[in-house]
């Protein structure tokens, strides 16, 4: 028996391998008629029929029918990828600063200006690993490496030759070097882990907004702070007495 539905290629109940068996049963239960949903048990009536569990990340919920389109789906499937990929760097590189000595445990609103102090700033405090001086030298590296990367990717085609039509999920020893999307079952759960966890990091990263704009303190003493005195110190105490800019 096989289970054909976008995302999940190819997927066999039928292997020999009791572990090829147990990611096929994981990696299926995401996909298809049968995938959990959003309201759960109630979910039967509240399901649009353009949402058919063909894609990752598909729990049946489109309340606004946002998605009713298939090229206005296409596009928001795109966003929604690319979203969640940068703001899983993006909390990653909110927290950092305050755990680091290279950068004085500033918060991460304040990190970048760092660059401008006397002897510039040495990346993961090592001096031989990138120590920048120059604003102008970084912003101009990251755009060269980055524009590279995503004509590459846009064009479907790199240097060496290799071509790929997915251009979300482009693979290949360039955009998969550890070979993770090998096994199309194994790849199947993963992109489900990858919005599950790019959804959960879009929701940290304005949640670091708010935090920055309130407190005008980072994630990491926030939290220090309310794990000390939760009863004075969270969410709601802080919006109703404190009107904080960070500068």
């Amino acid at each position: 028996m096989a289970l054909s539905v976008r995302g999940l290629p190819k997927l066999s109940t039928t292997k020999a391998s009791s572990k090829a068996t147990r990611v096929v049963t994981k990696a299926s239960m995401y996909y298809g008629a049968d995938r959990p949903k959003w309201l759960g048990p109630f979910s039967d009536k509240a399901v649009p029929s353009y949402l058919k569990g063909e894609y990752p990340g598909d729990y049946g919920w489109d309340s606004a029918g946002l998605s009713a389109d298939p090229e206005t789906f296409a596009r928001y499937r795109s966003s929604e990828v690319f979203h969640s990929r940068w703001a899983m760097l993006g909390a990653l590189g909110c927290v950092l600063p305050e755990t680091l000595d290279s950068t004085k445990h500033v918060p991460w609103f304040k990190a970048g200006a760092l660059i401008f102090d006397e002897g510039g700033l040495d990346y993961l405090g090592n001096p031989s690993l990138i120590h920048a001086q120059s604003i102008i030298a970084i912003l101009a590296v990251e755009v060269i490496m980055m524009g590279l990367v995503e004509a590459y990717r846009a064009s479907g085609e790199l240097p060496t030759g290799y071509k790929f039509s997915d251009k979300l999920y482009p693979g290949g020893d360039a955009f998969d070097p550890l070979g993770l999307a090998d096994d199309p079952e194994i790849f199947a759960e993963l992109k489900v882990k990858e919005l599950k966890n790019g959804r959960l990091a879009m929701f940290s990263m304005l949640g670091f907004f708010v935090q920055a704009i309130v407190t005008g303190k980072g994630p990491v003493q926030n939290l220090q702070e309310h794990i000390a005195d939760p009863s004075h110190v969270n969410g709601l105490v802080e919006i109703t007495t404190t009107k904080f800019t960070p500068n």
